[in-house]
């Protein structure tokens, strides 16, 4: 394949990867950045690789067998008794030999910054927005935040598969998980009950074992995005303390929760809802309890499913007070 035909098929590919990303910018296409960037790493690292071993040497050469045919002409004229001539390439012309072309630059050039963001993003960090107030006070909506990918062991991009645990999931964590009726989402809630645990949230009040979680009320918290106070408690369980509110004009019953996996371990109530925490699996809770999706609605979360502990909002472009380490 010549380098007009390696040219017209990058193009192609570029194309492709462009279009997909702006189909899930705009929601026309179900997205997996995972996936898109584990093409991209190994789509680079191909150009990146006939770079180094085949279209570069092309390149010297060529620019090897000008500076040959130039001292080659220079010693025709010296034959014909003219001497004053220039045996070397200008700058100019040996740069213009040796550049990447556009093809290459928009490849393997990327390479080892798509790698790098590869390697960061699967096993040590990745952003995380968030896009709705089920958190709050905690979180805010527009928290940037930073996702610890290894604390729950590391996975294997993609198809999610531990290769090395670490540590376990802890009441009170907040978790970034895939959400089990669409793994294509990432959700984002705190960790109330560990495999084993009966969790009861009952007239608003959350028992973990038969044990009443502790709490204080604090002033009302105005929540600025929906223009309304709500009651705002100080929750501390094993060592962690955190913010909670609940709304009193929103009933204790949990309507529309779905079917799930284990909802047998479950017993709803007017009052709410008791469950048995199943073995590789976690009960999870917004901190804003009645204005969040959450286990109580579409039940356990697997072991398989956790992409790994939120820990540091990095930026709020909205309230640069925001940035911070959070429990």
């Amino acid at each position: 394949m010549n380098n007009t035909a390696f040219a017209s098929v990058t193009g192609v590919i570029l194309a492709s990867f462009f279009g997909y990303i702006i189909a899930m910018y705009f929601g026309y296409a179900e997205g997996n950045f995972a996936l898109l960037l584990l093409l991209a790493t190994t789509v680079t690292g191909v150009y990146w690789v006939l770079e180094k071993w085949y279209f570069l040497p092309q390149r010297q050469q060529a620019a090897a067998q000008a500076q040959a045919d130039l001292e080659q002409r220079a010693a025709q004229l010296k034959a014909q008794g003219i001497t004053q001539t220039d045996v070397r390439l200008d700058d100019d012309t040996h740069q213009r030999l040796l550049m990447q072309p556009w093809w290459l630059d928009w490849t393997a050039g990327l390479f080892p910054v798509i790698v790098a963001v590869f390697v960061l993003r699967s096993f040590l960090f990745e952003p995380f927005k968030i896009p709705s107030g089920s958190m709050i006070p905690t979180l805010r909506v527009g928290d940037l935040i930073l996702v610890n990918k290894f604390h729950y062991g590391v996975r294997l991009p993609v198809i999610h598969t531990k290769v090395i645990a670490n540590n376990e999931p802890q009441r009170g964590d907040v978790m970034v998980f895939r959400y089990p009726p669409q793994p294509s989402l990432d959700y984002i809630k705190r960790v109330v009950g560990v495999p084993g645990d009966e969790v009861a949230y009952l007239n608003k009040q959350l028992t973990i074992n038969g044990q009443p979680v502790a709490r204080t009320q604090l002033p009302d918290f105005f929540d600025g995005d929906a223009m309304r106070y709500a009651k705002h408690f100080e929750e501390t369980r094993d060592g962690k303390t955190y913010g909670t509110l609940n709304d009193d004009d929103r009933p204790a019953f949990i309507p529309g929760a779905t079917e799930f996996p284990f909802k047998d371990q479950c017993r709803y109530s007017i009052e709410g809802v008791v469950c048995k925490v199943p073995p590789g699996h976690y009960f999870m809770m917004g901190d804003n309890r009645d204005n969040s999706l959450d286990s109580r609605y579409w039940g356990f979360v697997p072991e398989a499913n956790i992409v790994g502990k939120a820990f540091f909002v990095w930026m709020n472009f909205g309230n640069l007070s925001r940035i911070g380490s959070f429990d």
